[in-house]
C-alpha cells in the first residue's frame, strides 16, 4: 500500500464536525487543504467521495481526497470516446462519475496494476492490459491489499453510505485487449500513445497526448515520496523510464501524476533523473522511515526504497 499522504500534506474538501467526531483524525488530514488545488476549475459531481478538476480541456481529474492514497484517475475525451487511465480504489462508483463527465464510449487503461488505480477495472467493458504475468495476476483481484486501505489511519472522514467495509475486495476484472508500448489510441481527434515504463511494476506505463502537450506518468513519477520498495521494483528499469521521459520534455507542456497533486511542470521530468542518479551514486544520505525503508530526498523529489543492506 502506498502512504504518500503520511509525509505530504493532501487537498481534501473540508468536511463537517460531525463527521470527524465519529473518528480520530489520521495526522494527514490536519493541514489542509493543498493550496495547488485553487487554481484549477473543479467540476462538480453527485458523489462527495470524489473531486473532480480540469486541469486541461477535455482531460477530468477524478481525484479520490478521503482515503492516504489520494489517487488520480484521468478521464481524457475526445470527439468519439474517451479514455479513463486508472479506476482508482473502487470504494465508491467511478463508473457513475464517468458517466455524469462523458456520454461517449469509454476505455480503460492503467498506469500500472496495483489495487489502489484498478479498484473500478470490473465496472468497464473495455479494459486494456500489459501482457504480463503481473498484470494478470493482479486481475485476479484481492482481498488483503485492499483491506489494508481502509484503516481508521487510511480515512478521512466518512467512507460513502452504502459502502461495505467487511465485503470491501478489489474485485477480479476481464482484460478484454493487451497494449503495448508504442500503441496510439484514436480518440477522435485526439490521440494518445502508450510509453512503456516499467519500474515502479514492471507493467507500468505512461501516456502522452502529444498535440495538447500532455504527459500521464501514473507512479512513476507524482509529487510526493515515490515507492521503489516493493518487489516487484526494478531500479535498472526505473532509471531508464524516467530518461526516456525526460526526453520528452521539450514537447510537454504539463506533467499529470497519479497522486496527490495533478499538476507540474515539465521542468520535473529532468529533476527526477539528476536526483535519482544522485540517489544511486550515494551522494544522497538515506533517513530512515519505516522498518525496512529509507527516504532519499533531492530537493523537491524524494524516493521511499530499501534500506540498503549491513556491511
Amino acid at each position: 500500500m502506498h502512504r504518500r499522504a503520511l509525509i505530504f500534506v493532501v487537498s481534501f474538501t473540508m468536511l463537517s464536525a460531525s463527521v470527524f467526531a465519529q473518528a480520530p483524525i489520521p495526522d494527514w488530514c490536519r493541514a489542509l487543504p493543498r493550496p495547488e488545488y485553487k487554481t484549477l476549475e473543479r467540476v462538480p459531481v453527485s458523489d462527495t467521495w470524489f473531486e473532480v478538476y480540469k486541469p486541461a480541456p477535455g482531460v477530468f481529474a477524478i481525484y479520490e481526497p478521503h482515503q492516504a492514497e489520494e489517487t488520480i484517475g484521468y478521464l481524457i475525451v475526445g470527439q468519439k470516446r474517451a479514455l479513463l487511465f486508472d479506476t482508482g480504489m473502487g470504494i465508491s462508483d467511478i463508473r457513475k462519475i464517468t458517466e455524469e463527465l462523458t456520454k461517449l464510449p469509454i476505455i480503460v487503461l492503467n498506469s500500472h496494476t496495483h489495487d489502489d488505480h484498478v479498484g473500478g477495472n470490473w465496472e468497464f467493458d473495455t479494459v486494456y492490459g500489459m501482457d504480463t504475468d503481473f498484470t494478470r495476476k493482479n486481475a485476479q483481484g484481492s482481498r488483503e491489499d485492499a483491506q489494508a486501505e481502509i484503516t481508521p489511519d487510511q480515512i478521512c472522514g466518512t467512507l460513502p453510505k452504502r459502502f461495505d467495509p467487511k465485503a470491501y475486495v478489489t474485485r477480479p476484472w476481464k482484460i478484454t485487449a493487451y497494449t503495448h508500448d508504442g500503441d496510439r489510441f484514436d480518440l477522435g481527434g485526439r490521440t494518445i500513445e502508450v510509453i512503456a515504463t516499467p519500474g515502479h511494476t514492471p507493467d507500468a506505463i505512461s501516456l502522452i497526448d502529444r498535440a495538447n502537450g500532455l504527459l500521464f506518468t501514473g507512479d512513476t513519477y507524482y509529487p510526493a515520496p515515490i515507492w521503489l520498495f516493493r518487489p516487484e521494483t526494478d531500479l535498472h528499469a526505473y532509471a531508464a523510464s524516467i530518461r526516456r521521459l525526460a526526453a520528452l520534455a521539450p514537447q510537454i507542456k504539463l506533467v499529470l501524476g497519479a497522486h496527490n497533486i495533478p499538476v507540474a511542470s515539465p521542468a520535473v521530468l529532468a529533476q527526477l533523473v539528476a536526483a535519482f542518479d544522485a540517489v544511486r551514486a550515494g551522494k544522497v544520505s538515506p533517513k530512515p522511515d519505516s522498518p525496512g525503508k529509507v527516504l532519499y530526498k533531492v530537493g523537491d523529489i524524494s524516493f521511499l526504497m530499501r534500506a540498503p543492506a549491513a556491511q
